[in-house]
């Protein structure tokens, strides 16, 4: 099987020759490639640059056999044009120096046209797709909630009270913010596939601080609206959340094709929970790829035993790599998960 053939096929449910490999984050800051860039050029910079975010995207496939490629971008870019003043601070991360604190707020985010608002993104993808022979691409964008919980708070936050006491506080505004983000991120993620993409991610990253109620009230169905937009590209759609085991059903019938997980849940479990149609991503604790070679190795065997030689299966970390991952542990796990091969007798049928 090539080696660009193998992510879609897992992301359809088909069967593989190996489990499909790539990595959240694996483009940047742990690469010695990436920070000479990143020495000379803000990270706005750099995203806003083609040339630039497509020499970083493309960085970690000259140096790892990854099945696929990941855009540099980030998930707050879309914030810009909306009116959002973002900068990111040296020591602290995003900061967005003009929150949405009251109901009167929400109405005053501009409306965004991806195509033209986001276009410098979308260029990126053209130049990188044009780039990979074959070697599948994909695009991504923030969760209605993520992007919700950065414009309420004014940066990271660990406890999102901010965030949660808006929703209970001022209902319609929030049902008002969060349609706004929705429609963003499905043209958004959708206008990155008419650009080059051959999937899309959706980024949940703060979901988890939520109960299963909040969830299912306040936020599904504005992922869900985000989601068949995206997916009426035709591009398999991948959603992915962290802290997320409390409400795992309810983050797939949100509707996407895979459903990304963290290591707090191990994969069999996950299968049991959602079914044996499902289809997985993950889900090996990126601090595992900080110890010994040989234990990073043996954990994503131990990831790799979990999924069972399942279809659907495409092998990840449960969140980003770290800054401080030395690159021959990522090489050695990416090596290991393609050195296990899945069953020729599954093969054989699906033929």
């Amino acid at each position: 099987m090539r080696r660009g053939e193998r992510f879609l096929a897992a992301c359809r449910g088909e069967a593989v020759d190996r489990t499909p490999v790539w990595l959240m984050r694996q483009a940047g800051r742990y690469l010695p490639e990436y920070r000479a860039i990143r020495a000379r050029h803000s990270l706005l910079d750099i995203c806003g640059d083609p040339e630039l975010a497509t020499e970083v995207t493309l960085q970690p496939l000259r140096l790892f056999e990854l099945d696929a490629a990941i855009v540099f971008a980030d998930i707050l870019l879309p914030l810009v044009p909306m009116g959002a003043r973002l900068e990111f601070a040296a020591g602290e991360g995003p900061l967005i120096h003009n929150p949405v604190r009251s109901p009167a707020d929400v109405p005053r985010l501009l409306e965004v046209d991806p195509r033209r608002d986001l276009a410098h993104v979308l260029r990126t993808v053209e130049r990188v797709a044009a780039r990979l022979e074959g070697l599948p691409l994909i695009g991504f964008a923030g969760a209605p909630f993520t992007l919700a919980s950065y414009l309420v708070e004014g940066g990271p936050s660990r406890h999102h009270a901010r965030t949660k006491t808006f929703l209970l506080r001022h209902p319609a505004a929030w049902h008002d913010l969060m349609a706004r983000l929705a429609a963003v991120t499905g043209a958004y993620l959708r206008a990155q596939v008419e650009a080059g993409a051959s999937a899309v991610q959706m980024f949940d990253s703060w979901v988890g601080a939520l109960s299963p109620t909040d969830y299912e009230r306040h936020v599904l169905p504005y992922s869900r609206l985000a989601i068949e937009e995206a997916r009426a590209s035709g591009a398999p759609v991948l959603h992915f959340g962290t802290n997320t085991a409390g409400f795992l059903e309810l983050m797939h019938s949100a509707g996407a094709d895979v459903l990304g997980i963290d290591w707090r849940v191990r994969l069999d479990d996950a299968w049991t929970r959602l079914g044996p149609d499902a289809r997985l991503q993950g889900n090996l604790d990126p601090v595992a790829l900080l110890g010994p070679v040989e234990e990073a190795e043996a954990r994503a065997h131990a990831v790799l035993e979990q999924a069972g030689g399942r279809r659907g299966h495409v092998f990840n970390l449960g969140h980003g790599i770290l800054p401080e991952t030395p690159p021959e542990n990522v090489r050695a796990v990416v090596d290991a998960v393609h050195a296990v091969g899945l069953p020729h007798a599954d093969m054989a049928r699906a033929r």
